[in-house]
C-alpha cells in the first residue's frame, strides 16, 4: 500500500507543478510585449550585423525615423548608417544620449507601450523643442510640440466636434472618453457633444483587435495602445487586447489618459518631446495623465488662438 501512496502524492504533487508552469508561461506571454523583440540588440551599432536588427528597422519605419524606400538594406540585419542616423534622431527626440547605439535607455524606452502614430511624418515633423513668440507677453518661449505636415486642423466653422462609439463600447469605456473630451474642452476653443448615432459623429471612438481595416493594424498587448487620424478625418481606435481601466491600476492602461493623448491628434497636435505632456509619444501602465502647459501652447499656436 506504501509505494501505492506515495505514487499518488507524487503524480498529484507533480500535476500541480506542471500548472503552476503553465500558468507561469500563459502570465509571461500575456505580460510580453511585441516590442521586445528587439531586446537583445543591446549594444549594437554601426558595422554590425545581428539577426533582428530588422525588426529595429520595422520599429523606426513605423515611427517615422527610416525611409529606406528601395534601398538594398532594407530588408536585412546590417546596421548600416541610415540606421544608426535613425537611432540618433530617435535618441534626440526622446532626449537620451545621441550616439546611435543601442543602450539601455534607448532600448528601454523603444520597448515602452505607446501611440501608433508616427513621430516623424514624411520627414517633415520633429518632436524637438522650437522658439514661438508669446501673443500676450513680449517674450519668447521654448515649446516641444509639433504639428503634421501641412499644418492639419478643423476650419474656424467646425470649433464644436460632435464624438459617438462604436456599438458594443463599455458604458465605463464611454464615460471615460468624454470625461477627456470634456478636459480638452475647458482648456481649449473647442466644445464637444455625444452624437445621436456613431455615424453622424464628427468624432468616432471604437476598439478593436489586429488588422481592422485601416492599414495600421494593432499589434497585441504592450505595444502600440490606440492610434487616431489628423483633421478631419476623425477616427480614433484603441487596441481592444490591452488590459484597460478607468483610473490608474497596476498592470492595466487609464482609458482616459490615452484617450486625451488622442483626441490631441484628432485635434492636429502631434508627439511632444515632453515627458509630462499628454501629447508625449509613451505611457507606462498604471499611472494617469492629464493635460501639460505644453499640449495647450500647441494648440494655441495650431490654431492661432
Amino acid at each position: 500500500m506504501a509505494p501505492k501512496s506515495y505514487l499518488s502524492l507524487f503524480t498529484v504533487t507533480l500535476l500541480l507543478l506542471l500548472l503552476a508552469l503553465f500558468s507561469f508561461l500563459c502570465n509571461a506571454t500575456a505580460n510580453s510585449s511585441p516590442f521586445e523583440v528587439i531586446e537583445h540588440l543591446k549594444g549594437c551599432h554601426k558595422g554590425d550585423k545581428v539577426k533582428g536588427i530588422n525588426d529595429l528597422k520595422k520599429y523606426l519605419q513605423k515611427f517615422g525615423y527610416l525611409n529606406y524606400e528601395n534601398h538594398r538594406h532594407s530588408n536585412d540585419d546590417d546596421f548600416d548608417e541610415h540606421l544608426e542616423e535613425a537611432v540618433k534622431t530617435y535618441q534626440l527626440n526622446f532626449h537620451l544620449k545621441s550616439t546611435g547605439t543601442l543602450d539601455d535607455k534607448t532600448l528601454s524606452t523603444m520597448m515602452m507601450p505607446r501611440c501608433g502614430v508616427p513621430d516623424i511624418i514624411n520627414g517633415t515633423t520633429s518632436m524637438r523643442s522650437a522658439q514661438i513668440k508669446s501673443q500676450h507677453r513680449a517674450i519668447h518661449t521654448t515649446v516641444h510640440f509639433s504639428f503634421p505636415d501641412g499644418n492639419l486642423k478643423w476650419p474656424s466653422s467646425k470649433y464644436h466636434l460632435t464624438y459617438g462609439f462604436l456599438a458594443g463600447t463599455p458604458s465605463e469605456a464611454q464615460g471615460a472618453v468624454a470625461q477627456a473630451f470634456s478636459t480638452w474642452a475647458k482648456n481649449t476653443h473647442f466644445t464637444f457633444s455625444k452624437a445621436q448615432n456613431y455615424q453622424s459623429a464628427d468624432l468616432k471612438v471604437s476598439f478593436h483587435k489586429g488588422d481592422h481595416g485601416d492599414g495600421n493594424s494593432f499589434d497585441g498587448p504592450g505595444g502600440q495602445l490606440a492610434h487616431a487620424a489628423y483633421p478631419t478625418e476623425g477616427a480614433l481606435h484603441y487596441d481592444a487586447d490591452e488590459t484597460w481601466s478607468v483610473g490608474a491600476k497596476p498592470g492595466a492602461m487609464d482609458i482616459q489618459s490615452v484617450g486625451l493623448h488622442e483626441i490631441g491628434h484628432l485635434l492636429g497636435l502631434g508627439h511632444s518631446s515632453v515627458e509630462e505632456a499628454i501629447m508625449y509619444p509613451t505611457i507606462p501602465d498604471g499611472v494617469y495623465k492629464s493635460l501639460h502647459e505644453d499640449d495647450i501652447q500647441g494648440i494655441k499656436a495650431l490654431y492661432n488662438v
